[in-house]
C-alpha cells in the first residue's frame, strides 16, 4: 500500500505527446505558407524586361494635323510626336524628367506640358518652367514616303 508521501511513478510518456505537437505544428505552418505565399506572389508586380527597340512606325504623315501632338509607344516607353504649325516634325521622350509623369502637347500654350506639377518644355524639349530638372530626351524623326518613323538619336 502507498502512503501519502509516495507517488506513483509513471514512465516518461511525453514522447507521443511531443510527436503529436510537432506534427500538428508543422502541418499548421505548411497550411499557412501554402495560403500566404500565393497571396504575396500575386501582389508583387511582374518584372518587365526592357524591350530593345531602335525604331518604330508612328503613322502616316497625312493623318497628323499641323500644330498637334500625339503619344506613340516606343517599346515600353511613351514618345511624343509633335507637328509644329510650320509642318516640322519633332519627337521627344514623353516622360517628364521630374517625376516620370507623361507629358502632352498643349496647342493653346504652344508648349509640351506636364500635368503633375505644371512643368513646361519648349518645342525643342528644353525645360522652361516648373520643376523639371533637365530637358526631354530627343528622338530622330524620319519620313519615308508618307510613313513617319521615330528612332533613337545616335
Amino acid at each position: 500500500m502507498l502512503t501519502m508521501n509516495e507517488h506513483i511513478s509513471t514512465p516518461a510518456d511525453g514522447g507521443k505527446r511531443d510527436f503529436l505537437k510537432y506534427i500538428l505544428g508543422g502541418s499548421l505552418i505548411a497550411w499557412a505558407s501554402s495560403v500566404l505565399y500565393p497571396l504575396f506572389a500575386y501582389m508583387r508586380p511582374p518584372v518587365q524586361t526592357e524591350v530593345e527597340v531602335s525604331s518604330v512606325k508612328a503613322g502616316k504623315l497625312s493623318t497628323f494635323d499641323k500644330d498637334s501632338g500625339t503619344i506613340v509607344r516606343f517599346g515600353n516607353k511613351p514618345v511624343i510626336l509633335i507637328r509644329t504649325s510650320t509642318g516640322e516634325l519633332r519627337s521627344f521622350s514623353a516622360t517628364c524628367t521630374h517625376l516620370d509623369c507623361t507629358v502632352q502637347y498643349r496647342k493653346d500654350m504652344g508648349v509640351i506640358w506636364c500635368a503633375c506639377h505644371n512643368g513646361k518644355y519648349d518645342l525643342n524639349g528644353r525645360n522652361i518652367s516648373g520643376p523639371p530638372p533637365r530637358p526631354l530626351d530627343e528622338y530622330r524623326v524620319v519620313i519615308q514616303g508618307d510613313d513617319i518613323f521615330i528612332s533613337k538619336q545616335t
